[in-house]
Parts: C-alpha cells; sequence; structure tokens
C-alpha cells in the first residue's frame, strides 16, 4: 500500500471511528507527514513540503453537495513514496535518532513514536504487512520534576492579581477554577458559561481522550467567577473571554474571544514574577500545585488520580515527592529525641 493511502485512512479511521478530538488529529497527522518528509528522496521532499499537514484532516462537517477528497489521493499519483509494507524497523529507528539529534526533547521524540505506534497498530488491523509497532521503544525520559506552589507563595500569588478592573477580575477567576479544580489549561480554554453550576460548584469537563470527570469548585473560586461574570456586559458564550477586541458584529459564540493556552500560560508567568516567586512557572504550576496540597493534607492518591483525570495512576505518583505529613511528624520525633 502506498504510504499516502496509509496515510489518509489512518486520519480518517482517527475521525470517523476513533472520534479523536481535532487537536489530536492535528498532532498525528503533523507527526506522520514529518516521517513521511523524512523518508522519501530529497526532490520528492521538496515538493511535498508545499502543503500544509492540515489540509490532510476530514473536515468535521461533511458537506454532502461537495463531497471532500483528500489531498493525499492526488499527491499519491504525482509522487513516489516507499510502500508501506518496505518500510522496516531500522527506518524507524533512524528517524527516531534523527528526532533527538536534532534537538528536540525526549517527551516530544516519544509523542512521535506514540503516534507511529498507534498508526501501524491501526494498520495491522486492516491486516496490512508493515512494521510490529510494539517493536518500536520509547526512549528512557528522566525523572519528572513538577513545579509547585507552597501555601505562602500561592498566597503571595493571589495576592498579587489586581481585582479592580474587569481584566484583573478574570485573571484571579481563572487562576483560582485551576487551582481549585486542577484543570488542565486546555480544559479551563474549552469552558463556556453554561458548562458550569455556580449553585452546586460542581461540573463535568471532558479531559484527555474524551474522558468525562467531574471537578469541584471552593468557595473561593466560585465567589471570584461570579464577580467576573457580574461585571461583564457581553452575553458571550465561553466563560473567560479578551476584552481587548472591538466586540462589534462578533456573534455570541465566536471563538475569536476565547482565551488561548498560550494566554493564560504567560498571564500565570507574568504574575509569578510579579509575586517574586524565584521557580520555574509554566502552564501546569497551579495544577500541581492543587495536587500537592490534596497530598501534603492527606488525601488518598487514587482521589487525586481522578481529580486530575489521569488514565493511569503512574501518572499521578509524581507527586509523591511530597512527604506526608504522618511521616513527616514520625521522623522528626524520632531524630530529635
Amino acid at each position: 500500500m502506498s504510504l499516502y493511502i496509509a496515510f489518509s485512512q489512518f486520519l480518517i479511521y482517527l475521525r470517523l471511528h476513533k472520534g479523536r478530538s481535532r487537536k489530536t488529529q492535528e498532532q498525528y497527522a503533523f507527526h506522520i507527514w514529518r516521517f513521511i518528509l523524512w523518508i522519501v528522496d530529497e526532490p520528492t521532499r521538496k515538493e511535498l513540503e508545499k502543503y500544509n499537514y492540515k489540509d490532510f484532516l476530514p473536515p468535521e462537517i461533511q458537506d454532502q453537495k461537495k463531497p471532500w477528497h483528500s489531498p493525499l489521493l492526488l499527491i499519491s499519483k504525482q509522487f513516489s513514496t516507499p510502500r508501506i509494507e518496505e518500510i522496516k524497523k531500522e527506518d524507524f529507528d533512524e528517524w527516531r535518532l534523527s528526532l533527538s539529534d536534532s534537538g528536540r526533547s525526549i517527551k516530544t521524540v516519544n509523542a512521535h513514536i506514540v503516534t507511529m505506534r498507534s498508526w501501524l497498530k491501526y494498520l495491522k488491523k486492516e491486516q496490512i504487512e508493515c512494521v510490529d509497532p510494539t517493536s518500536l521503544d520509547l526512549m528512557k525520559a528522566p525523572d519528572r520534576e513538577v513545579t509547585f506552589l507552597t501555601l505562602e507563595e500561592i498566597k503571595r500569588f493571589f495576592e498579587i492579581i489586581p481585582r479592580d478592573t474587569l481584566i484583573g477580575k478574570r485573571d484571579f477567576a481563572i487562576c483560582a477554577c485551576i487551582y481549585a479544580t486542577g484543570l488542565r489549561i486546555s480544559e479551563l480554554t474549552k469552558l463556556d458559561r453554561d458548562d458550569i453550576n455556580l449553585e452546586t460548584m460542581e461540573f463535568g469537563v471532558r479531559g484527555k481522550g474524551g474522558k468525562l470527570r467531574v471537578v469541584y469548585l471552593t468557595s473561593e473560586a466560585r465567589y471570584a467567577i461570579e464577580h467576573y461574570l457580574q461585571d461583564r456586559e457581553d452575553e458571550f458564550a465561553p466563560l473567560f473571554i479578551r476584552h481587548n477586541l472591538k466586540m462589534e458584529n462578533i456573534d455570541n459564540t465566536n471563538d475569536k474571544l476565547r482565551l488561548s493556552r498560550f494566554f493564560i500560560t504567560n498571564m500565570i508567568k507574568s504574575y509569578g514574577l510579579k509575586a517574586g516567586i524565584i521557580k520555574n512557572i509554566h502552564a501546569h504550576t497551579l495544577r500541581h500545585s492543587f495536587a500537592t496540597t490534596l497530598l501534603s493534607n492527606g488525601a488518598d492518591i487514587r482521589i487525586i488520580q481522578e481529580l486530575l483525570g489521569h488514565a493511569s495512576i503512574t501518572t499521578t505518583q509524581v507527586y509523591t515527592h511530597i512527604t506526608n505529613p504522618k511521616l513527616r511528624e514520625a521522623h522528626k520525633k524520632f531524630f530529635n529525641s
């Protein structure tokens, strides 16, 4: 089978049969397209680089009057490439090495390998001869470091956020919501007003892999969100929006107003610096702080796993670097006696 056709069929499979999010589809398409550009010859690569990998994704809404045909079908007729049956494990190993040598992080390289495994697993399922997906080894990652804020740092962080302006109230509500619920930034940016029940102080959120979980607001977070929404004079659907755009002629569901992950990450970093916190604060720092606060106060690791939406307990166990208070107390009593 042509490499292009194998690629195209996999993208259709992800869209129609697996129901993967658009973000996941784009990531898989990007990884596989990068592999194809690597494995073809130089003249072909120069021609293929004119294409945008996003153009290969099936449309989210199919227009029945204008049937969609993947550009990959045309590409397969114009350009030669190795057949999927001809690609060996050694090719994937060399490709992985090239990714690593180009300075990409272990996490990024492994994300590419996971995509390849999924692709090859699909091809095996379709009884197409290809490399065994289980033979593609992930790079061993170093122990993950978690940046979290102490309770004293959390206090300083929130005190530095102004609450006398609409933008300040928005930023405070965003940070309070993340710290209270442990939401991922990507989950928070998708929230609409109707998604949150401020009366019950709980709501459902769809995380990675489309998995639904329930998260809970604190009184402080609910209060912050209420005050922010009360000061808004619009009816736009997104829970948190940009306030530096002209809003005339923008419909109430327009996602142009929705905050991006990049925006929120930079906002969190900015307030961390203003608070004088000398740590590498990033997008998930407040989420990590949520988890470590729970753990240090005796919450069960399984409960934290559910609240964070982790598929595996192994992912959650990274937070066990926080010493259990009872163990700390016992250690102090023994060694200071």
